[in-house]
């Protein structure tokens, strides 16, 4: 069970036409003084553009009011994946400086039991020219060694635990926001505080899960006093949620792979509350993918995993799923996201979900709204709640 993928009369034509035509309406006009540089403060004063898919209404208010426009009954679905600090300057043998970028997502190490017999190698960009031999050191006690080089990523070797990879991280690295939030006003310590959800757990991302950046406790309280519960699973999520979507993806309809972890409970639950008539609200395309994808990947064994004497704590997994037009989504009943950047996956999972609804409008016609209201986009930007 995966994606539905209906043909179409562009399925003739030459592959290089055939994914332009495909591309188009995942592009837009962006003036760069809406790319936002820093969360709103608070952090549930960002705009919310709400988009009711029965009514074909649009409406805009703050976030601090999301709970007037979540469906009723619903309820919250969360990826509680922490950032890590994973964008750090080394030292090279000779004594020059290289920064790095660790694919921080791929070592989970103990966290998660199936990486474990990777997890003394961890793959990075490099921003200098080393070659496979080379050390590159953190301080005078902790280093690694380049073992390969796949054109610009570099598997490098190290002989201490993952914890103490973590650790180093946490106090030497810094935050990897995303290469276009230029010139933000935020310290690195602030960012450490802003590039982050309250709720974050367990350490693994390099990157946030946006939707989720503008909870605030203050909201989640007014939530619980409404009614409205929230559970949560994990998704590490990897720099590949930045890439624009390259003519491979689209040929082999798969993305960069991410892992994933979603506790039996967790999904018993959902299952419960879904039964019950309550819709599943998930925050973030990070919660999409994971929950799309336990559906998929763990169908030979779903009758063991809904019931209740189940011997399995946890469902784990690593995810290279490409949600895209037409696509049957089988968990997914409303969703709150970010405005993406233009031809990139995330914006064909979301038109997906509005095509799905059956909606009259494509996600195009929704961001040219919110250009047009001057909402703030991408990471720090404003969110959307689609129903």
């Amino acid at each position: 069970m995966g994606c539905q993928h209906a043909a179409t009369s562009s399925d003739n034509l030459p592959y290089n036409i055939k994914s332009s035509l495909l591309m188009k309406p995942y592009y837009y006009d962006l003036p760069s003084e809406l790319i936002a540089k820093q969360p709103a403060v608070p952090r549930d004063h960002s705009r919310l553009l709400v988009y009711d898919t029965k009514s074909n209404s649009v409406e805009l208010d703050y976030f601090y009011h999301l709970g007037r426009y979540l469906p009723k009954p619903s309820f919250l679905v969360m990826n509680n994946t922490k950032v890590v600090p994973a964008r750090v300057e080394m030292r090279k043998t000779s004594g020059g400086k290289a920064k790095a970028l660790f694919l921080i997502n791929e070592v989970i190490g103990d966290r998660l039991p199936v990486t474990r017999e990777k997890a003394n190698t961890v793959r990075a960009m490099v921003d200098r020219k080393i070659k496979i031999g080379d050390r590159l050191f953190f301080d005078q006690r902790y280093f690694m060694t380049v073992i390969d080089q796949q054109e610009h990523i570099f598997t490098l070797r190290f002989d201490f635990s993952v914890g103490e990879l973590f650790s180093v991280l946490e106090d030497k690295g810094t935050m990897p926001i995303p290469l276009y939030i230029k010139n933000t006003p935020l310290s690195q310590v602030e960012l450490k505080q802003k590039y982050q959800t309250i709720f974050a757990q367990k350490e693994g991302s390099a990157a946030a899960p946006t939707a989720s950046l503008h909870f605030t406790n203050r909201l989640l309280s007014k939530l619980d006093r409404e009614g409205i519960k929230r559970h949560y699973l994990t998704l590490h999520v990897g720099l590949g949620t930045f890439a624009p979507v390259t003519e491979q993806n689209l040929k082999q309809k798969k993305l960069h792979e991410e892992w994933y972890e979603v506790p039996v409970s967790t999904f018993q639950l959902i299952n419960q509350l879904k039964n019950e008539g309550k819709e599943l609200v998930a925050v973030g395309t990070t919660v999409v993918r994971t929950l799309e994808s336990v559906v998929i990947n763990h169908r030979p064994s779903w009758d063991q995993l809904r019931s209740a004497k189940s011997s399995v704590k946890s469902v784990i997994g690593k995810t290279d799923l490409f949600i895209f037009p037409p696509y049957r989504f089988q968990m997914i009943d409303a969703l709150i996201t970010n405005f993406h950047l233009p031809g990139s996956s995330l914006m064909m999972l979301v038109e997906a979900f509005l095509q799905h609804k059956h909606s009259r409008r494509h996600l195009i016609d929704l961001y040219r709204i919110a250009v047009g209201e001057k909402f703030r986009l991408y990471s720090f930007g404003d969110a959307m709640l689609i129903k």
